[in-house]
């Protein structure tokens, strides 16, 4: 039997590769953890998920207080920010997170921890920092980068992305952002509160295009009432440096339109972190969406895994850290665990916000799913009302047997409300539970009550009922008719 230096060896240290590294080490193999970057964490925590919804907070902050009058308060004068005070916050965040994901932490759990470039050599073994590494099993979860769309001007232009827009030495004046999906719109807001002219260039007819439109749109009015222009069925032509400034020129409306902006920020797409790693010396299939693995993550080489972002699917933090665990099942264990999305929920940070889990009309149309819609607005709820913040809906999508295929949220907190729906999706809980259960009020998350509710009340409150309550217990009947006259 061959002898390998590790049972398991992992490439990349963001959610995916943190989950199995502490999971194996823990459960007694000899793991190592390898990461490229100088730090552990991985794009989400340094130039994603945590300094987005950290920006995202403080510019909220900022726009309440632009808008005191709104809440019956005085209004007060807003100082223009200061962003190198916003970076620095952003950078405490970062920094108090780190440390549970130091090597130090990782090291205590059993895990050896490495930082370099690797490139395969065979199936089992790495080239690392000019050292030789093998393992019996690899795990692939080197993550993703932001895209660069094959537009003329943009290789030889100065754009920005998403690993620069945190540590911004000041707050531009103007922007462009090119694209409009999650972290297009959510920057968008973000930078227009904080006091950026922002425009939206987006090449399909609606921001969010995985959504349902009726929804997207509810976040498209927001950022519109509030000053962001956004451009929709918009072709962008060319970019190109412009004086101090940069600019971008598109057709819309078959017209050509010229933008010009301090900055432009490129939002479209992530790319697989692939390249470099020399997969084809480990027999490892790829194409240029990702690596490819089956229901269990495996690649094509059986005993090496891929997780997160590198397969293209699912590009989500809490889906990598899902999909770190069913690796540890199946490669520690050697039980067979296959990956099932069905009820991953997801979210976008825009105010409101836009939670989902599950089928939305646009998946179940794609599916050839029979379904019917259920809504309530969040103007009918008192809490949504009492914050001032009335706007959006929710959406429930069910089956031919009533059951639910998928929810959709669009207003304050809703992905913490998309929550309940997560557990009762995937506990299989009838709706009719969710509708007798006892919510606080007056609480957002009324609102699940009330749209499981309006399905049962349909048919408790039918005519067929009343008329046989009618016939049992003599009852009456109505007591008060509104005037006809």
């Amino acid at each position: 039997m061959p002898s390998f230096d590790y049972d398991i060896g992992i490439l990349g240290g963001g959610a995916a590769g943190l989950t199995v590294a502490a999971g194996a080490a823990q459960l007694g193999a000899k793991t190592i953890l390898i990461e490229r970057e100088k730090a552990l964490g991985g794009d989400c925590l340094h130039y994603g998920c945590v300094p987005s919804k950290t920006l995202i907070r403080t510019a909220t902050v900022y726009h309440q207080l632009k808008n005191t009058e709104k809440y019956g308060l005085p209004a007060i004068g807003t100082p223009p920010v200061d962003f190198k005070d916003i970076a620095r916050r952003i950078q405490s965040v970062i920094s108090i997170i780190q440390e549970h994901d130091s090597p130090e932490r990782f090291c205590k759990l059993g895990a050896r921890v490495e930082f370099g470039v690797p490139e395969f050599i065979d199936d089992h073994s790495i080239r690392l920092n000019g050292s030789t590494v093998s393992a019996k099993m690899w795990v692939i979860a080197t993550g993703s980068s932001p895209g660069m769309p094959p537009i003329q001007g943009v290789g030889v232009t100065s754009c920005i992305t998403n690993k620069d827009l945190f540590s911004l030495e000041k707050l531009p004046r103007s922007m462009v952002v090119l694209g409009g999906g999650p972290i297009a719109v959510e920057m968008a807001q973000a930078f227009h509160r904080l006091g950026t002219e922002v425009t939206v260039v987006q090449r399909s007819a609606q921001i969010l295009s995985k959504e349902d439109k009726d929804m997207a749109d509810i976040v498209l009015n927001v950022l519109r009432s509030e000053g962001v222009t956004v451009y929709l069925n918009a072709m962008i032509n060319h970019v190109k440096e412009s004086g101090d400034e940069k600019e971008v020129n598109i057709t819309y409306d078959n017209k050509v339109v010229s933008i010009k902006a301090e900055k432009i920020l490129v939002a479209l797409g992530r790319e697989p972190n692939i390249y470099g790693l020399k997969l084809e010396n480990a027999g490892v299939e790829y194409t240029s969406k990702g690596v490819t693995v089956d229901a269990r993550l495996r690649t094509s080489r059986k005993h090496i895994y891929a997780a997160g972002d590198i397969t293209g699917d699912n590009q989500f933090t809490h889906a990598a850290g899902y999909e770190g665990g069913v690796v540890v099942t199946n490669a520690i264990f050697h039980l067979p665990r296959k990956a099932d999305y069905t009820y991953l929920p997801w979210c976008t940070y825009t105010e409101p916000e836009f939670s989902s889990i599950g089928m939305n009309e646009k998946s179940a149309k794609n599916a050839g799913v029979e379904y019917t819609v259920w809504k309530e607005e969040f103007k009918g709820n008192d809490r949504a009302l009492a914050a001032g913040e009335p706007g959006g809906m929710i959406k429930l999508l069910l089956d031919n047997k009533e059951k639910p295929l998928g929810v959709q949220i669009v207003g304050l907190h809703s992905g913490e409300i998309i929550s309940e729906w997560v557990a009762a999706m995937s506990g299989k809980v009838k709706l009719s539970s969710i509708a007798a259960a006892v919510h606080p009020y007056p609480t957002l998350a009324e609102i699940n009550k009330k749209v499981a509710g309006a399905l049962l009340s349909k048919k408790i409150f039918s005519d067929k009922v009343r008329k046989g309550l009618k016939f049992f217990f003599n009852l009456k009947g109505r007591a008060c008719s509104p005037d006809k006259s």
